[in-house]
């Protein structure tokens, strides 16, 4: 049985900055230092209009199935990695399923997801697949998959780990590592960098506000979007000033 690891929390301070940006805004946090694969490609979220999602990763990798080790009778052991993925995923963390891509069987049904909901778990990612798709959305349990995958779980899928590195929709996530979801798909931020990632992507959201107001009256993209030194100069007295309208 895999040693269980206790996943630290996210600060809530931190983590409320987290909830005000996107994940393509952390991802160009992360491209300028450097981090060129941290965006989960060809996820995407279950439910149209489902919350941010935000929390530390919890793990679970999954290996190909083979018949004399995956059945129904066992995959009812309370020894099963899946099921207790469900049962020691810890509150507020994300659980971050590697189906390895695989879309011949379910990574979640309904019922995992809605005691995923009642423990308090911040969401669920897979590159591989749900089944129960709108009774996971009544669960209003944040949700990212590649695409419906209803066949039940034994038929493809045998769980091997809980809360190890995995390899999630071809991006490296370790236990802890920030995970950050939202229309524009999955993000991964590496933990130890999660606080500064948090304050310049909401300084970058909110000169983005900045700027949106200039171009929605005219003015050029040219020596404003991006920023430069002369319009971060002008940002930064704006915000001195109050944020004032430009009407």
């Amino acid at each position: 049985m895999t040693a269980r690891i206790d996943l630290e929390p996210l600060d809530d301070t931190i983590r409320d900055k987290l909830l005000r940006v996107g994940a393509a805004n952390v991802a160009n946090v992360l491209l300028a230092r450097g981090f060129r694969n941290v965006m989960m490609l060809g996820l995407a979220p279950l439910a149209d209009g489902q919350q941010q999602m935000v929390g530390p990763a919890y793990t679970l990798r999954f290996i190909p199935a083979r018949e004399d080790l995956d059945s129904m009778a066992n995959y009812g052991r309370e020894d099963n990695e899946h099921r207790r993925a469900i049962e020691e995923c810890p509150p507020g963390a994300v659980l971050v399923i590697d189906a390895f891509g695989s879309l011949r069987a379910s990574s979640m049904g309904d019922m995992m997801a809605t005691r995923l909901k009642y423990r308090g778990v911040a969401g669920v990612v897979t590159d591989g697949g749900y089944r129960d798709s709108a009774a996971i959305r009544q669960t209003g349990l944040p949700c990212f998959q590649r695409h419906n995958a209803p066949p039940a779980t034994p038929i493809a899928l045998h769980p091997v780990a809980l809360n190890e590195p995995v390899g999630c929709a071809g991006v490296a996530v370790y236990p802890g590592d920030i995970v950050l979801g939202d229309g524009d798909g999955v993000v991964v931020i590496p933990r130890d960098l999660v606080a500064e990632v948090a304050d310049e992507a909401l300084d970058a959201v909110e000169y983005e506000d900045f700027a949106a107001l200039h171009i929605d009256r005219g003015r050029s993209i040219f020596g404003l979007f991006p920023a430069t030194t002369e319009s971060r100069h002008e940002y930064d007295e704006w915000v001195a000033a109050g944020r004032p309208s430009l009407d």
